[in-house]
């Protein structure tokens, strides 16, 4: 499994970094030059999110019959494609184009169909190591992708830095994707008893009958909205808290490697906690964050402390979020099943940043941006060990296809 997660992982790393920790330092240069408005620029990306909620499904489909290496080759070299038309925008119009083609991209390439092929490949009840170590590749994109786009915002303007970017999924992303993915290889889940195989045969059906799929439902909307929020409004958020720009990409590069650190410590963990305890823990850290941020007076050594803990807590939530339906709930359709609970997930995700945007434009401040962010993650911890002992009660009482929730 060596070559084929190194290979997805780089993908995943320059994925993560152009297509997404690469936008509020080039929207903020856009806005300077073309004079849009902060709520116009931030439409962009809602829009993405949109087209990619409506996408999931079928990609998901498609990486459940084995369509993997298509689906993330294809995606990767229109991400170069759709980044170069962004870098000679000259219209509104043309801008929404591009970022709501971007949306089927994103649902093509980024971590929720990575998560997918890691799962066909490896059996869902033994993605959990391979999920993990992908992460620890996407979890130094935004170490390297904000310092490295500041750099190239201060030598050139936005068009060349975004041109600059459209190589990278070109020449990377979509040879890697091609080398790694080859479905002869996967290990698909086999219904071994009737109750499986009823399952198996409409795995959607009977998700939905259950009350863990509707608070996993609630888990993956509630992290969508607090991690998209807040990715896309840190920068300014920490600059009208008095931290100069230096400070803040020097801030913001700590999430990186605190996630990484967050993920390497459950993959070097002889027998690490279950995904159950992972999530209410870290959804509860996440709060706690938010909470402190909004309350205490905010000093360079506070955030970046905050943004380690952040950085921690998110970084065990993608893991857990990637194994949360073969843990909590059927091991059966992995694509599918996940699918349809990033779909509702991705349009709050969608929706978060033009809402924190309309938050700040009825105070001119962050401070109720940071509220709802906190409001957000109580909601994710609660939903969280609503699934956990949904899980556990349902396992106890008639055995099932998923692992037993501990908390």
């Amino acid at each position: 499994m060596g070559r084929f997660i190194t290979a997805l992982g780089i993908g995943q790393f320059c994925a993560w970094g152009t297509l997404y920790y690469s936008f509020p330092q080039i929207a903020e240069a856009m806005g300077a030059e073309l004079g849009w408005s902060k709520a116009e620029r931030y439409l962009a990306p809602t829009l993405t999110l949109i087209v990619a909620a409506v996408s999931a499904m079928p990609v998901g489909i498609a990486i459940d019959r084995g369509h993997g290496r298509l689906v993330m080759s294809l995606g990767a070299l229109a991400a170069g494609l759709l980044l170069l038309a962004w870098s000679r925008v000259e219209t509104l119009a043309g801008f929404y184009a591009v970022f709501a083609a971007l949306g089927i991209v994103h649902a093509a390439t980024l971590y929720d169909a990575a998560f997918a092929v890691v799962a066909r490949h490896t059996g869902p009840e033994r993605a959990r190591r391979g999920i993990t170590l992908l992460t620890l590749w996407g979890g130094f994109a935004s170490t390297v992708f904000i310092p490295l786009v500041e750099l190239m915002l201060s030598r050139w303007d936005w068009r060349m830095c975004v041109a600059t970017l459209a190589v990278v999924p070109i020449a990377l992303c979509a040879p890697l994707n091609a080398y790694a993915i080859r479905s002869l290889r996967d290990s698909a889940p086999v219904a071994s008893t009737g109750r499986e195989k009823a399952i198996a045969r409409a795995p959607l059906r009977w998700a939905l009958a259950k009350p863990t799929y509707w608070a996993l439902a609630v888990v993956f909307i509630a992290h969508a909205g607090v991690f998209s929020g807040f990715t896309y409004h840190a920068y300014p958020l920490l600059q009208e808290f008095g931290l100069g720009a230096g400070s803040v990409v020097g801030v913001l590069a700590l999430i990186g490697p605190a996630q990484v650190a967050g993920r390497l410590a459950l993959h070097l963990a002889p027998a690490g906690p279950s995904i159950a305890t992972l999530g209410v823990g870290a959804s509860g850290l996440t709060f706690l964050v938010f909470i402190t941020l909004a309350l205490a007076p905010t000093s360079v050594a506070l955030a970046g402390v905050l943004a380690i803990v952040y950085g921690a807590a998110n970084g065990v939530m993608t893991i857990v979020r990637g194994m949360a339906v073969p843990a909590l709930l059927t091991r059966h359709a992995y694509g599918r099943v996940t699918a349809s609970l990033i779909a509702p997930a991705t349009v709050t995700k969608a929706a978060a940043p033009a809402a924190a945007a309309m938050l700040w434009g009825l105070t001119q401040g962050y401070g109720p941006v940071l509220l709802a962010l906190a409001l957000g993650s109580a909601v994710l911890t609660l939903a969280f060990w609503a699934a956990a002992v949904g899980s556990r009660t349902r396992h106890s009482a008639r055995g099932d296809t998923a692992g037993t929730a501990e908390v």
